[in-house]
């Protein structure tokens, strides 16, 4: 095997990210190494090419990004039972302690200590990538590479998705990127009567009616309220699920919910916001943070979801060779992209 690989680095501490070469990693004895093939861009690779203030107070340099992807392994720790040469995977990208009460407790999503690949620790856009072998998900056959290497985001949804009972349920997603819209293809799978889905962009709603049986509502030109009457709900929402990051759309998801509706709250809003906790409280509103996947609940349950029909292809509107990765960036950067997946073999 080379001893030498392509991968792309934040290499220096400014706007931007570099294709470099770089030595293969070593493996431990616990861990494995991948052969990498598809990655997908996340949200958080956009913050490090931009080198935002959260990514300088975050990412240490030089760093290999990425930490979306599927591969083969190719090389196995000597204390590594029960997998193979060979054999494709994904992976866990949250690397966890073993020391926390939450960890020790079974509850590995919690652990205060996670650090994430290509966020903290060498990641995989690169040709190769050395996991602990606690964190490889064996792919099935039914599972292609391209939707492999966005089992990441897609278990991003499912966490929040399923964080309540949605059988019956009226839905509002509000945030119609790739996880919103994936979470709207989640809610319809597992039984949600209405989903709507809200957005300020076009291409985005666009793409969410192609991808899932939903009501796509951009909240600059329809008002939510006529929405649900349209759709005969009486009281209004039952669940939502906050992907945006945006203090007005969580405001109009409380307006439109319930009394005791409940809130699953993925979207990160930038900075601190404010809140009319009187309505929340006076509503009765239960709102869960959501963070990453439940290792390994959430792999379980998408990877069934996926075995039983449940289709997210759509979602993946780019697709480039590694080498053309500064054009699969400006495709993210440009708002009018789903996912994009870029090819490392």
């Amino acid at each position: 095997m080379r001893n030498e690989m392509t991968c792309l680095v934040k290499a220096e501490p400014r706007e931007g990210l570099w294709m470099h070469t770089a030595p293969v990693p070593e493996i431990g004895p616990d861990d494995v190494l991948i052969r990498i093939k598809k990655t997908g861009i996340c949200g958080t690779d956009i913050h490090i090419w931009n080198w935002d203030d959260w990514a300088q107070s975050t990412v240490p340099v030089p760093l290999i990004i990425g930490h979306e992807f599927a591969g083969e392994i190719v090389e196995i720790g000597r204390n590594v039972e029960g997998l193979e040469r060979g054999q494709r995977c994904s992976g866990e990208g949250h690397l966890i302690g073993k020391n926390s009460r939450q960890s020790r407790a079974g509850k590995f999503h919690l652990d205060p200590a996670t650090r994430g690949i290509g966020v903290n620790e060498q990641g995989a856009f690169a040709q190769f990538l050395r996991l602990p072998a606690f964190n490889v998900v064996p792919l099935p056959d039914e599972i292609p590479d391209d939707i492999g290497a966005i089992l990441d985001p897609l278990g991003n949804a499912v966490h929040t998705a399923l964080s309540f009972d949605l059988v019956g349920e009226d839905v509002l997603i509000t945030g119609a990127g790739p996880i919103g819209i994936m979470a709207a293809a989640v809610a319809r799978h597992v039984g949600a009567r209405h989903v709507v889905i809200t957005d300020l962009n076009p291409a985005r709603l666009d793409l969410a009616a192609q991808v899932a049986d939903v009501v796509p509502v951009n909240v600059a030109e329809d008002n939510l309220r006529d929405v649900a009457h349209g759709l005969k709900m009486t009281e209004g929402f039952d669940v939502g699920l906050e992907m945006s990051g945006n203090q007005t759309a969580l405001d109009q998801m409380v307006e439109n919910l319930v009394m005791g509706g409940r809130i699953a709250l993925l979207g990160i809003p930038p900075g601190k916001s404010p809140v009319d906790w009187s309505r929340i409280v006076f509503k009765a509103i239960t709102i869960k943070g959501v963070y990453g996947r439940e290792i390994f609940e959430t792999w379980y349950k998408m990877i069934a979801m996926l075995q039983n029909g449940l289709d997210v292809s759509g979602v993946i509107t780019h697709r480039f060779a590694a080498t053309d990765f500064r054009d699969g960036f400006a495709a993210m950067k440009s708002g009018q992209s789903g996912k994009v997946v870029l090819d490392w073999r």
